[in-house]
């Protein structure tokens, strides 16, 4: 299976995750189908990037966090709701698509 090369105008992102969460599913889903990469953390078994997404994060405690160009989006639900506004595109590649 190829890999999916990051267009060099897209923000990075990263998603703080766990394994059987319904919610991170969707959003890696959502990411994946707009063509975006992304880095995935799983705070399942980090706990040293529990501690730090914690913090980064704060005051919200549950997974999926997500974070486009340091800026935290939310969770799934904010992330979709990005979406569905029209935003999301703008904030994942600001200066446009390649």
């Amino acid at each position: 299976m190829a890999s999916i090369q990051k267009d060099p105008k897209q923000a990075n992102v990263i998603v703080y995750s766990k394994d059987y969460c319904p919610y991170c599913d969707a959003a890696k889903n959502l990411l994946s189908q707009k063509g975006v990469v992304y880095q995935e953390i799983d705070v399942g078994v980090d706990h040293e990037q529990l501690k730090i997404m914690l913090k980064k994060a704060a005051p919200r405690r549950t997974v999926p966090q997500i974070f486009i160009a340091d800026e935290i989006v939310g969770g799934f639900d904010e992330l979709q709701a990005l979406n569905e506004a029209g935003g999301l595109e703008a904030k994942l590649f600001p200066s446009g698509r390649s």
